[in-house]
């Protein structure tokens, strides 16, 4: 089916998001490098917001492998990163990539039942060589992040799927501390969340986006395995221990 001619005529109706997912349950993972396996819907929707789910997701099938997280794209906010493990004793995040949340475990295994929990900076064009989650933090401050209600993020992984998401909520001024982790701990089916600061180096205050599954599509090897690993910030700050990590020596 050819989404790229059907599209106008999805976007006229109240039905779109049904239709537009529906099609993705009926492309479930293939074969990652078959004729099939490089469909490529969310390029053709990318200007567009999408309207709320309106109905839940399939529960996670009892087959879901645990495969890394390794690039996120939103294209509606031209954001497409790698997502990488933090450095060791990480003291300050990497520029030009997205890195994962390791708490207990890695939170980074899109369609298990539990939280991918994706973080970068808010920084982006033209001074950096790619965007960061800059624009993630300047919509959430139009009418409290409104228009990105809807958006879709797509989040690849290690086994050649790429796993979509639609943002459901935006939470804005949340306290750098632990509890910033509750609900993505809490979280007893396959959600995503994305942070990012909401000001420089010495504000505590972070945002956060909650996005909710869609479906999976294969995707190719090239695809789902980025090369960049990002670098350390030309302004992250100097390390405060030997082994420190992100910062400056």
């Amino acid at each position: 089916m050819d989404l790229v001619g059907i599209l106008p005529a999805l976007l006229a109706g109240a039905g779109v998001f049904l239709v537009v997912a529906g099609l993705f349950y009926y492309l479930q993972p293939a074969s990652a490098d078959s004729a099939a396996a490089s469909p490529t819907p969310t390029l053709s929707v990318a200007p567009y917001s999408l309207p709320p789910r309106l109905s839940a997701a399939p529960s996670t099938s009892a087959g879901a492998t645990a495969a890394i997280a390794t690039r996120i794209r939103i294209p509606a906010l031209a954001i497409d990163l790698p997502i990488v493990a933090a450095p060791a004793n990480e003291e300050f995040p990497l520029c030009n990539v997205a890195e994962y949340a390791v708490l207990d475990k890695p939170m980074a295994y899109p369609g298990l039942p539990q939280a991918t929990y994706i973080y970068a900076h808010a920084r982006g064009l033209p001074k950096y060589s790619a965007n960061m989650f800059l624009p993630l933090l300047t919509q959430s401050k139009i009418n409290s992040g409104a228009a990105m209600i809807g958006m879709w993020v797509e989040v690849y992984t290690a086994d050649n799927q790429r796993h979509v998401y639609q943002m459901s909520q935006v939470i804005r001024h949340v306290p750098d501390s632990s509890s910033a982790f509750d609900g993505a701990i809490a979280a007893k089916t396959d959600q995503l969340w994305l942070q990012t600061s909401e000001g420089t180096i010495h504000d505590p205050l972070k945002m956060q986006v909650v996005a909710q599954p869609v479906g999976v599509l294969a995707a190719s090897s090239a695809d789902a395995h980025p090369t960049g690993q990002g670098n350390i910030c030309s302004d992250a700050p100097k390390c405060k221990s030997p082994n420190g990590g992100g910062c400056r020596r």
